[in-house]
């Protein structure tokens, strides 16, 4: 769900920002919106989320939040930028007392990049006080944000997360776990929770297991986090993934599993495996990496043009690059260098000097690539700007021919759980032939992997069956896996979620 930040130029509900005010190059990239981590019952909870959090950390860049329980008292620390900037400081880990608790890191789709809107969220309820982290997006919280509005509810955020506490707030139910699961009973979309309260770590994923969340184990210490890199990351061994539809809940008597939705097939986000997830991570039983290899080799069955080397865009294009490489036999080699070093915030305050940002990300070398034909591969195509520069760059530095490989199918649809894509309108392959794109782009050749070879590489040999789809692959078909309330309501939804304008 993409909805009204508190910034007044920003008009469409559902956008993910003005366009002309998006860095070109941040603009056509794919974000997740964030990550989320919880630890119960370790003496040093604080620290090892920090950690974990460190891990997670190309989840979501833009703020991150850490609350820990001490036994009588909730202490929260949440900031804007990134992790190491606030928890590599000793005096805030200090500050963070408590054997339990939850970490989040945020990438904004909904709701703008303030300090209220940064997880988790805390609230004080009637019986203690409820932590919460959000990975995902619900399709119906506009919908159940004007409810509850409507009756009474005063909102401090901006974020559909703050939904969830609202509705266990109202719960008449006795039991804490029982007012969590009429709670997501309420909600649609996409979530996996870490929830904290003064004696439980509650975990969930919603039915159809469309975002991640894995437990682990830190010396008999449960942790619950969107990936397993965060578990290599503290030396915690991983015990399972949480089920579609599971919730998990830690307490002083041990682990207790709820699953009270009726059970579906699974549809997993296809975009952990093409780009979100860390290439260390092991998703689903599948290593990240290995099916970013497969990608690419399954590229080149598919169209594979006369080139002298393979050229990865960095860093997101490489394992599939060197895929295609392995399975063609046509060298890798890495004709464009990527600096770590330039930040998102980097003021470009003319023209010309936002015509060499891409050059300051992206550098060619020129000993790879001048006087060869090279293949570029890339993971997706959004918006197509940041590869025209690349392609351009690389006939500057004296490439021959430059062919462009994606290695995903076209992107087709919007998202509404919780990748952050404009709507068709912006995006190329929804409003534009292959053949001009490939002109756009100034490319020799453009292909993508195409929808079934994509399956193929994910193990299914028959390729996508569209009576039963294995993962959430809407952005490519079209096909969302659960209602869109917020988007197919006939009433009109509110363009403005906030009367406040604050300053980030």
């Amino acid at each position: 769900m993409q909805a009204p930040s508190d910034h007044a130029e920003q008009l469409d509900p559902y956008s993910s920002g003005p366009i002309e005010l998006q860095d070109d190059l941040e603009g056509d990239t794919l974000r997740e919106e964030c990550g989320v981590f919880g630890i119960f019952s370790h003496p040093e909870a604080a620290a090892i989320t920090a950690l974990g959090l460190h891990a997670l950390q190309h989840r979501g860049q833009e703020a991150c939040g850490i609350v820990t329980f001490d036994g009588s008292r909730f202490h929260s620390e949440r900031r804007l930028g990134l992790v190491g900037d606030t928890f590599s400081r000793r005096e805030v880990i200090e500050r963070l007392p408590g054997s339990t608790a939850v970490g989040h890191v945020r990438y904004s789709t909904t709701g703008a990049t303030i300090l209220r809107n940064v997880q988790p969220l805390f609230a004080e309820l009637n019986a203690g006080g409820f932590a919460v982290g959000h990975n995902g997006n619900l399709t119906n919280g506009l919908s159940l944000r004007r409810e509850l509005v409507k009756n009474g509810a005063m909102m401090q955020s901006t974020t559909d997360t703050e939904v969830i506490l609202h509705l266990v707030a109202q719960s008449k139910r006795g039991h804490f776990v029982d007012r969590f699961i009429e709670a997501l009973r309420a909600i649609e979309g996409a979530y996996s929770l870490v929830a904290l309260t003064n004696k439980k770590l509650v975990g969930a994923r919603d039915p159809l297991g469309i975002r991640p969340l894995v437990l682990g184990d830190l010396d008999g210490r449960p942790i619950l986090t969107s990936e397993t890199c965060a578990l290599d990351m503290i030396g915690a061994k991983y015990v399972r993934d949480i089920e579609p539809g599971e919730i998990i809940v830690f307490d002083e008597e041990g682990a207790h599993t709820h699953k009270p939705f009726p059970p579906k097939p699974a549809r997993p986000c296809i975009f952990e495996y093409i780009y979100f997830s860390r290439p260390d991570s092991i998703v689903g039983g599948r290593s990240v990496y290995e099916v970013r290899k497969a990608f690419g080799a399954q590229l080149a069955r598919e169209n594979h043009p006369d080139i002298d080397v393979v050229v990865p865009v960095p860093d997101s294009g490489v394992p599939a690059a060197v895929g295609y490489s392995q399975y063609s036999g046509v060298p890798f080699e890495l004709g464009i260098i990527r600096n770590h070093y330039v930040g998102r915030t980097f003021i470009q305050p003319t023209q010309s000097v936002r015509e060499l940002g891409v050059r300051m990300k992206h550098s060619a070398n020129r000993a790879a690539i001048e006087g060869k034909r090279i293949l570029l591969i890339d993971d997706s195509l959004v918006r197509g700007t940041t590869s025209k520069k690349i392609v351009r760059m690389m006939r500057d530095a004296g490439a021959l021919e430059v062919h462009f490989r994606l290695a995903s199918p076209p992107i087709l649809y919007p998202d509404y759980y919780g990748i952050d894509l404009p709507d068709r309108g912006g995006l190329l392959a929804a409003t534009h032939t292959l053949e001009e794109m490939r002109e756009i782009i100034g490319a020799d050749s453009l292909a993508f992997l195409s929808i079934d070879g994509m399956y193929r590489a994910m193990g299914y040999p028959g390729g996508r069956d569209p009576a039963n789809p294995k993962f959430a692959d809407h952005c490519f078909t079209g096909a969302y896996p659960t209602h869109l309330t917020d988007h197919s309501e006939a009433e009109p939804q509110p363009r403005q979620l906030s009367l406040l304008a604050e300053a980030s």
